[in-house]
């Protein structure tokens, strides 16, 4: 798997998050790129960047998915794209609903219009489960965003660019995550919880980018990558970070489920199953049929959903992740 990333040129949008600082770590640390390409808007997080890894092969770059002739310019001479950039606090995008579509929209057609004319051949974009059935406008950004990307791959006809998609659920301890909030509220003894009914699929920060990693190895194009990864009711996860805390039931939000959902009884008509993921494989003629003859077809009613997953998180599986 090292010669994807062994002597190439990589970029990464969105490279100053909690994926792209771990994404960094990982690939610096693992494998031997020519360079690596951070690729975003604010100078003082390259900076902070910048000083905790201080390594060479490291290039930033000030730039906007939306401005799409930095992108041009930012994947001249790239060989592979990791698009992470994204507005995506549910909140402020149904806040900001035009600024939301431009950066998740607008900028993922940029994204692949860029890869395309500089011939770059891998182009992975990170998806969320939130996709899937979207109920608020990031999830909605991110569907439109996958489906892009599927369809991205007409566009480059002939030439080499391929373009596919990891969709995946919840990152323990990221910006954003539930788990800080009720370790801040676990010193005042009472713990918000929106409904005792919902569950969410959880992972690491670790298994997130590995998971990208390894599906950029497989992908021939068109598909869309999603791990096995297990559940946790949002009580079982209170009870976990401070038993002995009151909760307070204060009502589903806006633009919140009650269950995520990551393949869809349609989707599982055209998916295969492996050992630890599963492949959403395009219906699309450029697809090549034989590409997944290893997995298995899935059931007539599939769905992979965090209610009615088959592996659940106990309290100390969960201590073990952050």
């Amino acid at each position: 798997m090292k010669d994807i990333f062994d002597g190439k040129n990589i970029l990464l949008t969105g490279g100053t998050g909690s994926f792209g600082h771990k994404f960094t770590e990982i690939i610096l640390n693992n494998y031997s790129p020519k360079s690596l390409r951070i690729y975003s808007r604010g100078e003082y997080n390259q900076y902070l960047m910048q000083q905790k890894f201080q390594d060479e092969r490291l290039r930033f770059l000030i730039g906007d998915v939306r401005d799409k002739d930095r992108l041009y310019r930012a994947m001249n001479d790239v060989d592979i794209v990791v698009h992470a950039a994204a507005l995506k606090q549910v909140p402020a995008c149904e806040y900001n609903p035009i600024e939301a579509v431009r950066t998740n929209i607008d900028g993922t057609v940029n994204v692949i219009d860029a890869a395309i004319d500089n011939n770059v051949e891998r182009v992975m974009a990170i998806s969320t489960d939130k996709a899937v059935h979207p109920v608020n406008l990031y999830g909605a950004t991110k569907m439109v965003a996958e489906k892009l990307f599927v369809q991205g791959n007409t566009y480059s006809g002939k030439r080499k660019t391929k373009f596919s998609c990891t969709r995946y659920g919840n990152v323990v301890g990221s910006r954003g995550s539930v788990i800080p909030l009720f370790q801040k509220q676990k010193e005042k003894g009472t713990l918000t919880i929106t409904d005792e009914k919902m569950t969410r699929f959880w992972l690491t920060l670790d298994q997130g980018v590995n998971f990208v990693i390894n599906s950029m190895e497989k992908m021939q194009g068109g598909e869309i990558f999603i791990p096995k990864i297990p559940s946790m009711k949002i009580t079982a996860l209170a009870d976990a970070i401070a038993p002995e805390a009151n909760k307070e039931f204060t009502g589903i939000r806006p633009g919140e489920k009650l269950h995520e959902i990551m393949i869809t009884e349609d989707e599982a008509r055209h998916a295969k199953e492996f050992s630890d993921y599963f492949v959403i494989e395009p219906e699309h003629p450029f697809w090549d049929k034989n590409a997944n003859v290893d997995g298995n077809d899935l059931h007539e009613g599939f769905r992979y959903s965090s209610d009615i997953n088959t592996e659940w998180l106990t309290a100390e599986d969960l201590k073990e992740m952050y």
